[in-house]
């Protein structure tokens, strides 16, 4: 994460802090341009690391409001089951409507024009549509389980946290 971190400040962008070692950064940018900042951002990770992956940008007035319009919002013990998938635009959280066929008893899907949310009450590992998700169908869109979503929120100095 040290690396990645000294390439989102080497693009120039400041108070660069990353959170576990799954890639998630909050950063100040002076581009106001979600999608630039996640074209630069995919470009210098490849260039860097050779990773090809999707690079969602969100404001953090937009993960605020992804936070605290989630329609679901398990309790604290289900955090680890909850997922909330993150896109660039709302064309492809809506292909995710095609998860409803293989949601399983309990399970719930929820998806705004901000994000979806997957609510798996068995296991995301058990779960055909968490399967999905994390694969295939999920391939433009990255997920962050809940408890996760809640220290972004945090580092950004959300109140939902």
């Amino acid at each position: 994460m040290a690396e990645f971190r000294a390439a989102l400040e080497e693009l120039g962008h400041t108070e660069v802090q990353t959170l576990l070692n799954s890639g998630n950064a909050v950063f100040f940018s002076a581009s106001r341009s979600p999608a630039k900042l996640a074209a630069e951002i995919a470009s210098s990770v490849q260039a860097r690391f050779g990773v090809v992956t999707p690079i969602i940008v969100k404001s953090a007035a937009e993960f605020a409001a992804i936070v605290t319009n989630n329609p679901i919002a398990p309790p604290e013990s289900e955090n680890s089951r909850f997922l909330v998938a993150f896109a660039m635009d709302q064309t492809r959280l809506q292909e995710l409507s095609s998860l409803q066929s293989l949601l399983q008893p309990g399970e719930r899907l929820a998806i705004t024009e901000q994000a979806a949310y997957l609510h798996c009450a068995g296991g995301l590992l058990e779960s055909k549509a968490g399967g999905a998700i994390l694969g295939k169908v999920g391939r433009s869109i990255t997920t962050r389980n809940w408890g996760t979503t809640l220290k972004l929120a945090s580092l950004l100095g959300g109140s939902a946290a």
